[in-house]
């Protein structure tokens, strides 16, 4: 999901700052440029860390600023699909949950949560299972599987990543605590 690269890119150093052309200010250039865009091949941009290598500086034609080309390491956000997740829900809706993971939301569809009907509790921002009485609502910590993913790499908060917890050690961190500690008690009475 996170992981640590070095990529290259091309960043314009104003007329203003070239008499300190630094690591320091190429990454902070970088980072102004890069951080949060999305890009289907790395992911997300979070962090630019270090930069490795500055290359020679280009002037373009009616262009003010010179151009380097940067090598540098980035932290960036890639979720794989089927990779398990731990997140927390942010937002509740009537047809599900958004869990923030990481820079992005997942959907947690109301027909991946349970296997039980939820019920939509607009007044406290949960669905709520009335076989149960099970809640799911925001700030609760889940653990999901991706099993859609589509990156909007013009719009990053337009990207849609979907979940599901209806799988076994899935769902409301909660919920599987109690599944744990069922088991224990059934396994202490045999």
């Amino acid at each position: 999901m996170y992981k640590r690269v070095t990529l290259k890119d091309t960043v314009e150093v104003p007329p203003e700052l070239l008499a300190d052309v630094s690591t320091d200010m190429v990454r902070k250039l970088l980072q102004d440029k890069l951080e949060g865009r999305m890009d289907a091949g790395v992911g997300s941009v979070v962090s630019v860390v270090e930069v490795l290598d500055i290359g020679e500086g280009a002037v373009l034609p009616n262009r003010p600023g010179v151009y380097y080309e940067a090598e540098f390491d980035a932290v960036t956000f890639d979720p794989e699909m089927q990779e398990v997740i731990d997140g927390t829900v942010v937002e509740v809706v009537e047809f599900g949950a958004f869990v923030g993971i990481g820079p992005v939301d997942g959907l947690l569809h109301v027909s991946q949560i349970s296997d039980e009907y939820l019920s939509y509790d607009a007044e406290n921002q949960q669905l709520a299972s009335t076989e149960s009485n099970r809640t799911l609502g925001v700030d609760d910590a889940v653990r999901a599987r991706i099993v859609t993913k589509s990156i909007d790499e013009r719009n990053p908060r337009d990207s849609k990543i979907g979940l599901t917890a209806k799988q076994p050690g899935l769902g409301k961190h909660g919920w599987l605590e109690e599944e744990r500690e069922k088991r224990q008690q059934a396994a202490g009475d045999d």
